[in-house]
């Protein structure tokens, strides 16, 4: 019966795509079915095998050992400002957002980092045929973030067509960041998290190859540089670690302040929607995903709950999700829990349009107008990727 959901939930993803591709006659057939495969294959190294389920539980452990050296900076500077045997969500889950960043800034400034996505990028690109710029985004954000990412490649920005810039903001939309990891593993059981972050990177592709389909001659594909090569070499090792604190510290202050104000639009749309429809808004935005969530092969007594919180992270931001999910998912199946959950890890929401679009247009005025132009549509494909990646997920639930 599984199979039988992922097919109609690949019909869909591709329908969808199809109906409003820019150029159908381009769609690639091959480099689709070739990403489409390795991400079955992967899913079920990662869930299904021993060696998987090892590795994501290393994986696991090592995150929630580094949260907790984080958590032990925290303490030292608040300590005493928490009730005992209570969970912060500021200090526990947030601020040790700042020694993750400090963390991924000695990578970076090592060259593991760039290292890593280089050669990963070449292996991608050796698979799907695109250009080398595509997958060294694609492979990029899911370890630096959404806006971060575009700093690495800011030269090349002034000479990417609108169409490879519409697939380069898929993968930043579609991806999550590195240094928030850890706080998703705290709501979310860690092994989705992983296998999302590696799905997606594929999934935001395919939906590019469907919605944005292009040819890319070898001598127009633009040369990648290296992560943050050329500030790394501005800057010394402690003006680095600086840097990364403050980067750190930025993200989790962001985080909390968009927490607090959907948190309360939520809150308040939900009274008046009650007030006069005497129903919640969260209800409301779980008939209109409970459909998705029905061909996703979530149980038919689970899929308003499921689209409520696929819906809520749509139009506020995964965090506040992950926190309404947290409070449910021990009422869910193990199904239903592993497909939302996968659905959840991605920065696919209105807020993340506005993001991306600041990013580029911070770096190059003429691109982010581009990208405002064609945000709707770069948050519709997003949209589709995590609907991918949630349905290969379930393939093996």
């Amino acid at each position: 019966m599984n199979i039988v959901f992922f097919l109609a939930s690949l019909l869909l993803v591709f329908i969808l795509g199809y109906l409003v591709s820019y150029n159908r006659k381009e769609i690639r057939v091959r480099p689709i079915a070739a990403m489409l495969l390795s991400q079955i294959l992967l899913a079920f190294l990662l869930i299904n095998t021993r060696t998987g389920v090892v590795l994501i539980g290393y994986i696991s452990k090592m995150f929630a050992r580094l949260m907790e050296i984080g958590i032990g900076g925290v303490d030292f500077v608040f300590g005493g400002l928490e009730n005992t045997g209570v969970s912060n969500f500021f200090l526990d889950v947030l601020l040790p957002i700042i020694f993750i960043s400090v963390l991924i800034g000695i990578l970076n400034h090592l060259k593991i980092l760039p290292l890593i996505i280089r050669y990963v990028g070449l292996a991608l690109n050796k698979l799907n045929g695109m250009g080398r710029l595509e997958n060294y985004i694609a492979v990029s954000s899911a370890i630096l973030g959404q806006s971060e990412v575009f700093l690495t490649a800011k030269r090349q920005l002034n000479f990417v067509s609108k169409q490879r810039l519409y697939t380069l903001c898929t993968s930043a939309m579609s991806a999550v960041s590195i240094a928030i990891v850890g706080s998703y593993m705290t709501m979310l059981a860690p092994r989705y998290v992983v296998v999302a972050i590696v799905l997606n990177i594929f999934s935001a592709l395919i939906v590019a190859n469907l919605i944005n389909p292009y040819k890319l001659d070898e001598e127009d594909d633009l040369q990648v540089i290296d992560a943050g090569e050329d500030q790394e070499q501005r800057l010394t090792f402690f003006q680095m670690i600086s840097e990364s604190i403050m980067d750190g510290l930025k993200i989790a202050i962001i985080v909390a302040a968009m927490l607090i104000g959907f948190i309360a639009l939520m809150n308040l749309i939900n009274y008046l929607f009650t007030l006069v429809f005497h129903v919640s808004f969260q209800t409301v935005l779980g008939y209109i995903f409970a459909p998705v969530a029905f061909v996703l092969g979530i149980p038919a007594n689970e899929i308003v709950r499921a689209g409520s919180i696929m819906a809520t992270k749509l139009v506020t931001n995964e965090f506040v999700a992950m926190l309404n999910f947290k409070d449910i998912a021990g009422q869910l199946s193990e199904r239903t829990a592993g497909i939302v959950s996968v659905f959840l890890v991605s920065f696919a929401n209105f807020s993340s349009v506005g993001i991306i679009t600041g990013a580029v247009r911070a770096l190059n005025e003429k691109q982010g107008d581009k990208v405002a132009r064609f945000g709707l549509k770069l948050l519709y494909g997003s949209t589709l990727a995590s609907v991918l990646s949630a349905a290969i997920v379930g393939l093996f639930l």
